[in-house]
């Protein structure tokens, strides 16, 4: 409800041409409605913020799915409900304990359906009851109510000059205030019946729910037209004096309007006579673009389109937005270089300061240095360094910033679906905007920033356009030295720009856009590369977070090679970091509570600050039963073993293929024993073991999907055993792609799965002779313990894989007769 007395909307509620009420009552439609009989049980309906008068219609708006289902529920039978106002406004869904004992029953005269969704309900007042006894409290409160007797009320001379009284000050009221309209005047002045007239004035007047609450729970008419009366008289009062406090300020105002005439025009006779008029401020942009080193054509582009500015009216939408657009070019860096720094000592010292391991691309940015000092003169490469989290994609990129001593920008590409983030909005558009390249290179300031593309394997797509095939003209060195921007209007040259484009993968990314790219790898880091990245970065870095000094917490590199196999599984170190924050958490609340603890972090207490272990080693299971091969896997977070595991039952030769297999995976399932098959004899296996025994492949942790051609040769390896039942090499694992041809192709992640094996204890490791060259990637203190054996034929990997001992019980493998056909 607002300040004033009425709030005509609640009182005189529109009616249509369905509606059969009127709002005002007369006295024998008054009489009529104390005379209908109370019902026994009511369905209780709480009101937040109002409270019904007998005879008042007024409409609510319900919410509440309680609520909702009252007023549907009694709209369908006879339409009478009880209200009630609830003590506590505050409380969401009241019990019966919280509402008030007084009420009014209610009639629903109209339930509307409103635009927003909400429900409608305009309702009239009837008679006043009072809740006696709770019978129902779901769906909705239902109670037994008794019928409010109201004393009878003398009618004298002392009393109808009361109710005069009222009506004529609620008139006076309706005068003072000019948001209520003459209508609410008009209704009062109509009103017969005098128990309605108080009613009605005291359902909308400026009063809070206790005081209306407190009117409806009196029983004597006399003593309710009496506090009626006082509440108006104090509300006239107040009306009277505040009409006064605005006379007196609207008088002020009147002041304050002349004197901002008086100034305005004061400031355009200083405008006149040199002050800061938008003729000076055309001027100060001309002076600006002469200090500006752009090539001629940008200068004449400018020069047209500030001679278009001072033809367009200041006072114009359009004023503003050629200014916003000149001021653009203004701060745009045309032709404005940082000078870079070639001291490829220092660079590398940097590289190997901030990164620890990543030598593929230190050498690449060196190289790039290199070449760059003895030609002065070089368009920038687009690197895209690919792999997954954690390994120090982005933050090399200020690495490298820092080594050359260019300006660093950074734009983040993940779940960018609009064209115009990177193209920019037409300027003829309302709010238009330039794109978010031009933009990055305002801020820097400089035109040769090393420019890192964060996530560019995220973009997205949908009817705003294709951000990817936007960023074609970007990373395409021979196209960037023209990049056009819709807001701009101009080639923009980005070929001094040194990007650098981050992905975790290369399979969402446009065939086209990976082309346009230096495409380098960023592995994962081995157990030895993590502890000293721990030593050397992480710790560091979180101790000075926690504000902790280095003589007050340290780690061994034991200590750190526990938290990583025990509570990380990935190929980055965003896990150890966090973790290592944990042990340091851990000092740092020893230190604060002023406990006895030591500085050296031990194993003991990883377990106490981290908890038990999150992550168990997948350790090699052993050679005793036939049919279980250990194979290779990669994952997004780093290498993995898995168990291919091949069993016979007798049947008719059905294969099974169980474990959440991807259709690859289940190719190179077939593949192995159609090979098998093909060549039985040379494994020396009788060919008619196929047709007698089904074979059942399980590929364990079956929750988990796999996919994938690694897996080839493993297979291949688990079928043979099967069927031969021979033992396979212990502490051997293998991956590899296999054909029908009978050989053996290379297959990726050949570092994170190097890794995984030596996790698990495996000894030796048999590879496609084409993956020779990855190993040698491999620094050879981490695989020092390792033998690899390179096959090209799959015959090479079972002779390899299996020695000629069988296991321990054998399955008999049996061919069963055939029984004879007989032709009559």
């Amino acid at each position: 409800m607002n300040n004033d007395l009425f709030d005509f909307n609640q009182a005189l509620p529109i009616i249509n041409e369905d509606t059969e009420f009127f709002p005002l009552m007369s006295q024998e439609d008054e009489e009529e409605m104390n005379n209908e009989q109370t019902p026994e049980i009511l369905p209780i309906l709480p009101l937040r913020n109002t409270v019904l008068f007998p005879g008042v219609v007024i409409p609510i708006t319900v919410g509440r799915d309680k609520s909702i289902k009252l007023i549907k529920d009694a709209y369908r039978r006879d339409k009478m409900i009880g209200v009630v106002s609830q003590r506590d406004v505050a409380v969401e869904d009241p019990a019966f304990d919280q509402l008030n004992q007084v009420g009014t029953l209610a009639l629903i005269i109209k339930m509307l359906q409103m635009p927003d969704g909400s429900t409608t309900v305009i309702i009239q007042g009837k008679q006043r009851f009072r809740l006696n006894q709770e019978v129902q409290s779901e769906p909705y409160i239902k109670a037994t109510i008794n019928k409010f007797e109201e004393t009878k009320n003398k009618v004298d001379k002392e009393f109808k000059a009361m109710v005069a009284s009222v009506k004529e000050m609620a008139m006076q009221i309706i005068q003072f205030s000019p948001n209520i309209p003459s209508e609410a005047g008009i209704a009062i002045k109509n009103i017969e019946s005098t128990s309605f007239l108080i009613n009605f004035i005291s359902s909308n007047m400026n009063a809070d729910v206790p005081v209306k609450q407190q009117l409806l729970e009196v029983t004597n008419l006399r003593e309710r037209a009496k506090m009626v009366l006082e509440h108006l008289t104090g509300e006239l009062q107040m009306l009277e004096l505040r009409n006064q406090i605005q006379s007196k300020v609207r008088t002020d105002l009147d002041k304050q309007q002349r004197d901002y005439f008086l100034n305005q025009q004061l400031k355009t006779i200083q405008e006149e006579l040199g002050g800061n008029s938008p003729d000076l401020e055309i001027e100060n942009l001309r002076v600006r673009a002469a200090k500006k080193k752009w090539a001629k054509e940008i200068g004449t582009h400018f020069s047209k389109e500030i001679e278009k500015l001072g033809r367009i009216n200041p006072a114009a939408a359009d004023y503003s937005v050629q200014i916003n657009y000149l001021e653009l070019l203004l701060d745009l860096p045309w032709n404005e270089f940082t000078r870079d720094n070639f001291d490829l000592k220092r660079a590398r010292r940097i590289l190997e300061k901030d990164h620890y391991g990543l030598d593929k691309v230190k050498r690449r940015i060196i190289e790039y240095l290199a070449v760059l000092k003895l030609k002065n003169n070089m368009k920038a490469p687009i690197l895209c360094l690919v792999g997954p989290p954690g390994v120090g994609k982005t933050s090399l990129g200020k690495s490298i910033a820092r080594a050359l001593g260019r300006k660093y920008v950074r734009m983040a590409l993940g779940g960018i679906h609009d064209e115009a983030d990177v193209r920019g909005h037409r300027k003829t558009y309302i709010g238009a905007m330039p794109g978010r390249i031009i933009q990055s290179l305002k801020k820097a300031g400089t035109s040769n920033p090393v420019f890192v593309l964060d996530e560019i394997d995220k973009v997205g797509s949908d009817f705003r356009g294709d951000p990817s095939s936007a960023l074609l003209e970007v990373l395409d060195p021979e196209q960037n030295n023209a990049f056009y921007d819709h807001y701009v209007e101009m080639d923009y040259d980005l070929s001094n720009v040194m990007f650098i484009a981050t992905a975790n993968s290369l399979s969402t990314i446009q065939p086209a856009l990976v082309d346009r790219m230096e495409v380098i790898e960023v592995n994962g880091y081995t157990i030895e590369e993590k502890i000293e990245i721990a030593k050397q970065h992480l710790l560091p870095k979180q101790r000075e977070q926690h504000g902790l000094k280095p003589n007050q917490i340290t780690i061994k590199s034991n200590v750190v090679e526990k938290v990583i196999e025990d509570y990380t599984r990935e190929s980055g170190v965003r896990g150890l970091e966090k973790k290592i924050g944990g042990l340091v958490r851990g000092i740092a609340t020893k230190l604060a509570m002023e406990e006895e603890h030591s500085s050296a972090v031990t194993k003991a207490d990883v377990e106490v600050f981290l908890g038990p272990p999150v992550f168990d080693k997948d350790l090699y299971e052993g050679n005793d039963v036939a049919g279980v091969v250990t194979g290779l896997a990669w994952t997004q977070v780093g290498g993995d073993i898995l168990f291919i595991e091949a069993s016979l039952s007798p049947g008719r030769g059905k294969l099974s293929l169980t474990g959440s297999l991807g259709e690859v995976m289940k190719e190179s399932a077939s593949i192995a024993l159609a090979y098998l098959k093909a060549h039985a004899g040379d494994f020396g296996i009788d060919y008619r073991l196929f047709e007698q025994w089904d074979v059942h492949v399980h590929v364990p942790a079956g929750a988990t999907p796999k996919d994938g051609p690694s897996a080839g040769i493993t297979m291949l390896t688990a079928l043979t055993s099967a069927f031969t039942q021979r033992r396979v090499r212990p502490n051997l694992a293998m991956t590899g792609e296999i054909t029908l041809r009978g050989k053996v192709l290379a297959v990726g992640g050949i570092k994170e799965k190097i890794l995984a094996a030596k996790r698990a204890n495996i000894k030796e490791i048999i590879l496609s002779k084409s993956n020779q060259k990855d190993i040698l990637e491999i620094k050879e203190d981490y695989i020092k313990d390792l033998k690899f054996h390179y096959v090209t034929e799959m015959t090479e990997v079972i002779n390899l894989a299996l020695t000629a001992d069988k296991v321990k019980n054998p399955v008999d493998l049996k061919v069963r007769e055939q029984p004879a056909t007989v032709l009559n």
